[in-house]
Parts: C-alpha cells; sequence; structure tokens
C-alpha cells in the first residue's frame, strides 16, 4: 500500500484541528478535495479513521494509531533532511553509537575525541543502553557500532575486543566492610545492593552469581546513572558494584570507599561490535581500526 505526504499531512491536520474543513485549510486543499483524498484512504485501509460528529470530528482507533505514525515518520523525514543538509556543509559520514553505561563512563570517551579530532568531518552520536539492547540495536540497523560487555547474544554481529575493564565495591566510609583493600561478593550479599535498573550488565551479572551461591540479590535501590548509585552509598543505603575507574572518581566527591573486588570475573572484556557483512563501509573500518587495531573489512571475531 502506497501513500502520499500530501493526504498524511491532511490526516494529521484534521486530527489535530478536528475538523476537516480546518485540515483541509491548513493543508491549503480545497474541501471537496480534501474529504475525497479521506475517503479514498479510509476505503484502502476498510476502516473508518474518523468518527464525523456535529461539532467536528474525533479520530476512531484505527486514526489514533495512524496519526501515531505519521508523527513517528515526520521525526524520521526531519532528522533524514538535518542528516542530508549536513553533507551538503562537509560531513562526511554519520556513525551511530550505543553503547553501555560502563564503557562510557570508563574508556569510551577518549577515544571518541580523539576520533573525532582525526576525522572531523565525520558526525558521531552516541545513545546509553544496556548491553542486550546494544545487541539489538547494532543487529537490527538502529545503530552502526555497539560496545558491551558479553555475553555475546547475537549471532548477526561480529565482534572485537575493545578493552579490559575492572569491577570494583563501594561501601560508605563507616560501612562494616570498609576496613578492608578487598571484598568478596559473598560478603556484599548480607547488605543491600545499590545498582543499576535490570537488564544493565553489571545487574544481571551479579543476579547470576547470587543464583549460584544460593543466595538472593538484595537489590533494594535501582537507578539510572553511577552518579545516582555514589550518592545513595555514600548516604548507608547499600554498597555497590561499578567500574573500578568510575568508583575511584566518586571516592574524591562522595564519603564511600572503594574495596578491590576479590572474583574472577571482576576483570571483564569490552567487545565492539558491527554487523556482519561482506564489506565494512569506510566510516566503520576506520572506526574499527582507530579503537580496536582491526583493519580487516568484515571484521573477526574475538
Amino acid at each position: 500500500m502506497r501513500f502520499d505526504l500530501t493526504t498524511l499531512n491532511l490526516v494529521l491536520a484534521i486530527a489535530d484541528t478536528r475538523s476537516i474543513t480546518a485540515g483541509a485549510e491548513r493543508e491549503h486543499l480545497a474541501l471537496a478535495a480534501a474529504s475525497k483524498r479521506l475517503k479514498d484512504l479510509e476505503a484502502r485501509f476498510g476502516v473508518p479513521l474518523f468518527e464525523r460528529h456535529a461539532r467536528g470530528v474525533e479520530p476512531t482507533e484505527a486514526g489514533r494509531a495512524l496519526v501515531r505514525h505519521i508523527r513517528s515518520l515526520h521525526a524520521s523525514l526531519h532528522a533524514l533532511e538535518s542528516e542530508v543538509v549536513e553533507f551538503s556543509r562537509g560531513i562526511k559520514g554519520h556513525l551511530r553509537i550505543a553503547a553501555n553505561a560502563g564503557a562510557i563512563s570508563e574508556c569510551l570517551p577518549p577515544d571518541l575525541a580523539t576520533f573525532s579530532q582525526a576525522h572531523p568531518q565525520i558526525r558521531i552520536s552516541l545513545e546509553d543502553q544496556t548491553s542486550a539492547e546494544v545487541q539489538a540495536a547494532v543487529a537490527e540497523g538502529r545503530a552502526d557500532v555497539g560496545i558491551f560487555v558479553p555475553p555475546l547474544l547475537d549471532n548477526r554481529l561480529t565482534t572485537h575486543r575493545y578493552r579490559r575493564g575492572t569491577l570494583a565495591a563501594m561501601v560508605p566510609a563507616g560501612h562494616v566492610l570498609a576496613g578492608q583493600s578487598s571484598v568478596r561478593f559473598e560478603q556484599m550479599l548480607d547488605h543491600d545492593i545499590v545498582g543499576l535498573h535490570a537488564g544493565a550488565a553489571a545487574h544481571e551479572l551479579m543476579r547470576a552469581e547470587a543464583e549460584g551461591q544460593g543466595r538472593t540479590l538484595k537489590a533494594r535501590l535501582q537507578v539510572r546513572g553511577f552518579d545516582a548509585i555514589a550518592q545513595l552509598v555514600e548516604a548507608g543505603l547499600g554498597v555497590a558494584v561499578l567500574p573500578a575507574a568510575v568508583a575511584q572518581r566518586f571516592a574524591q566527591l562522595f564519603r564511600v570507599k572503594v574495596l578491590a573486588l576479590d572474583e574472577p570475573w571482576a576483570e571483564r572484556d569490552y567487545l565492539l561490535a558491527v554487523r556482519t557483512q561482506q564489506v565494512l563501509p569506510a566510516v566503520l573500518q576506520r572506526f574499527v581500526q582507530a579503537l580496536c587495531g582491526q583493519s580487516t573489512p568484515g571484521g573477526s571475531n574475538p
């Protein structure tokens, strides 16, 4: 089924004004022409899009669904126009990156800055997502590059080892564990855990480790953002596990103590992923090579 923007814009105008007459005027159409467009569209769908009343019209459920999609289409068209216009201003490419919170906080910003300085004509956008969401975004084409921690959940991706990260424990300054230099995770399970929301890599890792020990993870407080975690820990509301580099920065700002996490899983790899394809676009090749030292067009699995 093919649509024209004039008719879709008319539907949106009618929904906004609650009037076919006013909608037609907004779109600079004669009333008869607007009525015919609407009638033809309803015939193609086989369902009414508006309920006619003496005081105007109201969208039906089908009409409201169509309006939602039209608004989404408008947003996409605006993004398309903005991106294409940038090429006339010297932009040579657009790199969409999805990364988990740990990568963004622990290691990614300096590498993005270096890459941007070396390639000023490539525009970079970055979105914070969970590791599972990152993989889905790349596999489905909503992102060009993903950076996340294992496990690898989608076989449509080609991955490269990017960086090694370390997890640490954070406890309030006066906590019973604060006198130690390191801590086992089983000791932390005796206390409330402050962490990121369910689905975040660190949360899922802690939950799995707790279940492996036959324990329950007391995830009393879950938030979005490491700074919120640090403030809640300082307030004595629990203990936390987060990237060591991030924890050390917060230790300079809050009354918290950072302890080494004495667990083999405290060391973890960040993976960089692209969608598997025979030949990578030039922009992606440059980015993978810059961050991972890989120049093979198709990439390689870890």
